[in-house]
């Protein structure tokens, strides 16, 4: 498996277990990524994305993002997007 950036955590709310993530790639839902920071290192798969508290199945670049997390995550954390290869 090989990673592109496609995005940065802005930010983690621990109650809803939710990162806020700025986008400079597409994602989709069903996309697998890899978070990584100075304490953080988990893959996972895209279960849903919001944008503006809407569900979306795609987000664009430039769009600040709401994804579930399945661990907590930290502010200047990396996101990439898996490949296949």
């Amino acid at each position: 498996m090989s990673g592109t950036q496609i995005g940065q955590i802005t930010h983690y709310f621990d109650h809803v277990g939710v990162a806020a993530v700025t986008l400079t790639e597409t994602l989709r839902v069903g996309d697998t990524i890899h978070i990584l920071g100075h304490s953080t290192d988990f893959q996972q798969k895209v279960t849903s994305l919001q944008i503006e508290h809407q569900a979306v199945d795609e987000a664009k670049p430039g769009n600040d993002v709401g994804m579930k997390v399945i661990q907590k995550v930290h502010a200047h954390d990396k996101v990439f997007k898996l490949m296949d290869e």
